[in-house]
């Protein structure tokens, strides 16, 4: 078992409905402390505040794109390393390929579960955990 347990997610998806019931999934059935935000420039300005284990992006969002977003979370102190997870409702080969090739640790493809959304949060946790060292 690993050190430390995944207790705070910072989300970021400009769909509100999406945001919500997301949110909403990872609180009442993961258990986790959850901040959201509806833009990258938000969740930039919630990062060090907030100081989460792990970070959820949605790839397209109207101020910046998930990965310019992870790019500017990547050049801050302290979070060169913070695992990341993209939302995506993006379905071509290619755009996929661009957000598996990133730094993030994994993709969540929408639509998908919210109930399930925790459980999927997790093992991508223990998986990370397993991966550094937890082996």
């Amino acid at each position: 078992m690993g050190v430390i347990e995944l207790q705070r997610i910072l989300l970021a998806d400009d769909e509100p409905d999406i945001l919500e019931i997301s949110r909403i999934a990872l609180e009442t059935v993961g258990g986790y402390e959850v901040a959201a935000c509806e833009s990258g420039t938000r969740f930039l300005q919630l990062l060090v505040d907030f100081d989460p284990d792990l970070v959820i992006i949605d790839a397209l969002m109207p101020d910046m794109s998930g990965l310019e977003v992870l790019a500017a979370m990547r050049r801050m102190d302290g979070f060169e390393t913070t695992p990341a997870v993209f939302l995506t409702g993006l379905v071509l080969e290619r755009d996929l390929r661009d957000l598996r090739q990133s730094s993030a640790v994994d993709v969540v493809t929408k639509p998908f579960d919210p109930m399930t959304l925790p459980q999927r949060i997790q093992s991508i946790w223990k998986a990370l955990d397993a991966e550094c060292g937890g082996s």
